[in-house]
């Protein structure tokens, strides 16, 4: 089929099966908004796991509740379509997310920010297929990856992981939330910081043009 069924179809997929998730937040349909609110000040330490998983949640919350300003765009990449929110309070940025997907994967970083700098990277993939089923009724499988980077002063001090299958035909999926997580050997922010900066390049940019 062509991809931009399969685009969509995803889109479509995981809202529906991971609307539980403790991560509330989703790709937005609204590329540009403006909402009044009160200033976002930092209110928590930033130094400790802890702090930052308090200041995540706060940020979190003014997200769920549309209560930030947000702008972004579009883009083709050859088979990947993707799409970048840049979520501000006031003209201070506090969190950046970048979607992409292709026919049979999509992923989702969140790069919470304090004065530029990611504090907190929070990483979502789905990678889906066939499972068996009927063609008039398939059952797919979605196993995914989740994965969150706690950082101070620019370097990753704890990084944690958790993976579980989510099936179509299943009344008993597991929840985000009831899956333990794991510290992941490779504690590494590299490849993350440099979609980062090239993000933050693109910080004004609109839609209409292909690849970041």
């Amino acid at each position: 089929m062509k991809k931009l069924f399969f685009v969509f179809g995803l889109l479509s997929l995981f809202a529906c099966k991971k609307e539980n998730k403790e991560e509330t937040t989703s790709a937005p349909d609204i590329i540009s908004s403006k909402v009044k609110s009160h200033s976002l000040s930092l209110e928590n330490d930033l130094s400790t796991v802890a702090g930052i998983k308090q200041e995540y949640n706060l940020v979190n919350s003014k997200i769920t509740e549309k209560k930030l300003d947000s702008v972004g765009f579009n883009y083709e990449c050859n088979e990947i379509s993707g799409n970048v929110v840049y979520f501000s309070d006031q003209g201070d940025l506090k969190m950046v997310k970048h979607f992409q997907a292709d026919s049979h994967f999509s992923s989702t970083d969140s790069y919470f920010i304090n004065e530029g700098k990611p504090y907190f990277i929070f990483k979502d993939e789905t990678v889906w297929s066939f499972d068996g089923g009927t063609p008039e009724k398939p059952v797919t499988k979605d196993e995914v990856t989740e994965q969150r980077f706690y950082i101070v002063d620019q370097k990753a001090v704890q990084c944690l992981e958790k993976k579980y299958i989510l099936k179509s035909n299943s009344d008993s999926n597991p929840k985000s939330e009831n899956v333990p997580n794991k510290e992941m050997k490779n504690c590494s922010i590299a490849d993350l910081q440099k979609t980062f900066d090239l993000l933050m390049k693109n910080k004004a940019r609109r839609d209409g043009a292909k690849c970041l």
